[in-house]
């Protein structure tokens, strides 16, 4: 397994881009990279050329997440804002508007089977979970705060939570915080399953095995990828490599390989079966805030892909094979 530079977009945006997706493809259109920056706008790109399609405005300060709904038809971005806009891909009409309190919107990610958006909710110390249909919140998920000494004690901000992933199938929810735990929710019953230790700073990205729901990936600051038993509450493994913190994990759709971006300005393509970086991608010049490979499936769609995206403003694509 390897990965190879196929094009990069200098200056794809105006500022730092943090964050990117893949939107599948629908009857009418193939499948599309979704990138949301700083400077207030989410552009679409086609997948492979990185032809820009469409640049959509609605924010009044930085993006700091995207998600597509598994249809396509959906996508959704969350900004330092405050809100998260819901919109339809191809005309950027407003689906809806999801507001919170400030610094309460954070990473989100829709349902496999697309009928509920969950959003980390920052110093909320929750996950909202939003129901696609009415746009009303369907349950909060608490995280439980640690107990405090005293009330002047401010333990409890730590519980910020950045980083959310849904299991392949739907029944179990992961969050990541700021003080490096996990936790694992049963979605149906909304309830708390376990807490998994292993981090010691911020786990700002969190994502399951697609051949394995019980495997949960996550990177943190503290410059470690950790494997977890989301079931068995284990640590299965930890990997290290990067110089710097982890700022975005993602699995490759065979499950063989996990890739990783880091602020130490390079992706990372890491063999599970050795559970070892294999490859180093130094593209970008400054921080690399989101990795994502390109779902399986859709008309015409080539081999593998990688995308990046960076504080130094550009987007790179990789063939993955």
């Amino acid at each position: 397994m390897k990965l190879a530079g196929l094009k990069s977009i200098e200056n794809a945006h105006e500022d730092s881009v943090w964050a990117a997706t893949w939107v599948p493809a629908t009857e009418d259109r193939p499948l599309l990279l979704l990138t949301g920056s700083l400077d207030e706008t989410v552009k679409l790109w086609r997948a492979d050329e990185l032809d820009l399609v469409r640049t959509n405005t609605g924010h009044s300060l930085g993006v700091a997440a995207v998600a597509a709904h598994p249809s396509g038809i959906i996508a959704a971005s969350s900004s330092l804002d405050s809100f998260v806009r819901v919109f339809d891909v191809d005309t950027n009409a407003t689906i809806a508007v999801l507001e919170a309190p400030p610094s309460e919107v954070w990473g989100m990610q829709f349902e496999p089977m697309g009928t509920i958006l969950a959003v980390a909710g920052g110093s909320s110390a929750s996950v909202k979970l939003w129901d696609t249909a009415s746009w009303r919140i369907l349950s909060t998920l608490s995280i439980p705060r640690p107990e405090a000494p005293k009330p002047s004690d401010k333990t409890s901000s730590k519980k910020f939570v950045l980083s959310v992933a849904w299991s392949p199938n739907g029944k179990r929810l992961a969050c990541g915080s700021m003080d490096g735990t996990i936790c694992v929710f049963d979605v149906e019953r909304s309830k708390l399953l376990h807490q998994l230790e292993g981090h010691n700073k911020p786990v700002r990205s969190l994502v399951f095995s697609p051949v394995d729901p019980r495997v949960l990936f996550s990177g943190s600051d503290d410059g470690h990828v950790n494997m977890h038993d989301a079931e068995g509450k284990t640590l299965v493994g930890s990997m290290s490599g990067h110089t710097s913190w982890v700022l975005s994990v993602d699995a490759c759709p065979d499950g063989g390989a996990i890739a990783t971006g880091s602020s130490d300005r390079t992706v990372r393509l890491w063999d599970l079966k050795m559970r070892a970086a294999i490859q180093t991608m130094s593209n970008h010049n400054d921080q690399v805030w989101s990795v994502a490979f390109r779902p399986p499936g859709g008309t015409g769609v080539r081999a593998g892909r990688l995308a990046s995206v960076s504080d130094d403003k550009s987007v790179s694509l990789y063939d993955y094979s």
